[in-house]
């Protein structure tokens, strides 16, 4: 025996109205085909779920015991199909990031507390660690994605560069570049990325 999930919606929304011709105008079918489902599903489940009189149709004990299971059901497989949904746009769940750069400010810390706002229903892991080991932790799928202050990773297909950023470098007096009048040094931040991006536009 298998009984369909819209067999249950519809037996939900006839109960509801307590009248087929309601029933079947919210549905957008006809009267015949909800009347012919309802019976079907009764003689599948071998018991009488409505009580069919000229002043509408009504739950019996034994249906009210049914539809209230089935509510249950629909709720759920509702709830889980949403679920899914966000998880598989990158909605919702677990995103574990590897980050080889400093979280205090910058445009990195601008970024997650922007994809945090965007997607409060995911969670945020973050790792630590070298830029080889980040590296070949996206590589084993062990984190989604990856930052790292790299110029040539050897993974060019995967990764992008998503921004540069100029850093400070505190030398001695005595060192060849300390006498210049601040040098040029940038921080070229890049995204290694695995199975799904860290933000959506």
């Amino acid at each position: 025996m298998s009984v369909e999930l819209r067999d249950l919606r519809w037996a939900i929304v006839a109960a509801q109205h307590r009248s087929l011709r309601q029933a079947a105008e919210e549905l957008e079918i006809r009267q015949s085909t909800l009347s012919r489902c309802l019976r079907d599903l009764e003689f599948q489940l071998g018991a009488t779920l409505f009580e069919r009189t000229n002043g509408g149709t009504r739950p019996t004990v034994v249906g009210q015991e049914f539809l209230d299971a089935a509510r249950r059901i629909v709720e759920e497989t509702e709830a889980i199909t949403a679920r899914l949904k966000t998880r598989s746009r990158g909605e919702s769940g677990r995103l574990t990031i590897g980050v080889h750069s400093s979280l205090s400010a910058g445009n990195l810390r601008a970024t997650l507390v922007d994809h945090r706002l965007r997607f409060p229903e995911v969670e945020m892991q973050l790792v630590d660690g070298s830029s080889g080991h980040l590296i070949s932790d996206v590589a084993s799928s062990a984190i989604d994605v990856a930052f790292v202050a790299e110029n040539h990773l050897g993974r060019d297909d995967k990764s992008l560069s998503v921004w540069s950023e100029r850093v400070v470098v505190a030398l001695p007096e005595d060192h060849p570049l300390a006498s210049r009048d601040g040098f040029p040094v940038a921080l070229n931040l890049r995204s290694v990325q695995s199975r799904r991006p860290i933000s959506r536009q």
